[in-house]
């Protein structure tokens, strides 16, 4: 494994020299997030490794948000404080549930003691950002079992939560149980119960929700720690992706690389010139065109749920009115009462808190199918 670990990590520093090579200039990096997969089985010295590429392909920001994704059972207090010591300065623990019975039928090899022990051992090694992720809608999932889990959660006092809530992908061994019966399919009406009640709570405990399945604290001058990295997404700003399956969207496309992983690293080992954005495991790049772009916009940002999309920052961005575009699809969603005008001046445009439920439906009406 040793071996291809080293092949893999080779293989992305080479792909993160030649995208950024091809850029024709430092370009300015204010946040990385090192995710997908279990990226807290990379050795400390191949983070390191990683970590020394950006900073000298980037202009990596003094005040960057560094976050890695970490499974709760494969951490030690050494390896936190290692992972301190080379910047990473936010933690992502993927917690899940505190029930043994849904983990594993989720797969996850660690216990909520693992999780426990592995927060404890995060603050030890001076991280102040914790996040910590849990899924709702699991199959047999009770609202009471949803809501231990939530308050186990809460007693390790994260700075952010994620909400999820389970989507069965065809492929995986659960598609494959409730395919046969052997497990229940979720059940929408709970998911749904199961959602409202922890939105309250957690905003009973003092956490924000500022997009629609995350919750954030405020701390020291009132400051909200939102993933800065996830906003980027949200407000449909530009991004890169490297590795295996990474997607990016840059200069008005949206790319896709292979996410075979042989191929991957063949590729990149190969190292055929490209442009930019393009990099040498590219699979496939979209061109978006404005129309597709307001459309996309409107899809993201209405997951924010205090900002939504505002008049002026829709008008700024893309030289038109916000209503001259979706005005049809505005009036109707408000008639319904799944959007609703907020802000101090009554102009940002914002799901309901019906509309959280339903923000399916509501991205529907921007984008189609």
């Amino acid at each position: 494994m040793e071996s291809w670990v080293s092949a893999y990590v080779q293989s992305l520093l080479k792909e993160i020299q030649q995208v950024a090579g091809s850029a024709g200039q430092r370009l300015p990096v204010h946040t990385v997030f090192l995710g997908g997969g279990t990226p807290s089985l990379l050795p400390l010295a191949e983070i390191e490794r990683i970590l020394a590429t950006l900073e000298k392909m980037f202009d990596l920001q003094v005040e960057a948000e560094l976050t890695l994704e970490a499974n709760p059972g494969t951490v030690t207090p050494d390896y936190l404080r290692g992972l301190h010591s080379l910047g990473i300065n936010r933690l992502s623990f993927g917690m899940q549930s505190a029930q043994p019975e849904e983990l594993r039928l989720l797969g996850r090899l660690h216990g909520h003691l693992e999780v426990i022990e592995a927060v404890k051992w995060a603050r030890q090694a001076g991280f102040e950002n914790v996040s910590i992720d849990l899924i709702y809608g699991l199959p047999g999932q009770t609202l009471e079992s949803w809501q231990w889990t939530v308050e186990r959660a809460l007693e390790l006092r994260p700075e952010h939560l994620s909400l999820y809530a389970l989507t069965v992908e065809e492929g995986t061994p659960l598609y494959d149980w409730i395919s046969h019966g052997l497990v229940s399919s979720p059940e929408d009406d709970l998911a749904a119960t199961q959602y409202e009640w922890a939105s309250q709570r957690l905003e009973e405990a003092g956490f924000t929700c500022y997009e629609i399945s995350n919750f954030a604290r405020r701390v020291k001058h009132d400051q909200l720690l939102a993933c800065r990295h996830n906003l980027q997404y949200w407000i449909n700003a530009p991004y890169l992706g490297f590795g295996a399956g990474a997607h990016g969207y840059i200069a008005g496309n949206r790319l896709a690389n292979v996410s075979d992983l042989m191929e991957y690293i063949r590729r990149c080992q190969n190292g055929q010139s490209t442009n930019f954005p393009t990099g040498p495991a590219t699979a496939q790049v979209i061109s978006i065109d404005q129309r597709m772009e307001m459309q996309e916009t409107m899809m993201v940002r209405l997951r924010l749920t205090q900002e939504g999309v505002s008049r002026s920052t829709f008008q700024t961005r893309f030289g038109i009115g916000l209503e001259d575009v979706f005005g049809e699809e505005i009036l109707y969603l408000l008639k319904v009462d799944l959007l609703e005008w907020g802000g101090e001046a009554r102009d940002h445009l914002r799901l309901t808190r019906r509309g959280r439920l339903l923000g399916n439906q509501v991205f529907m009406r921007f984008v189609g199918d």
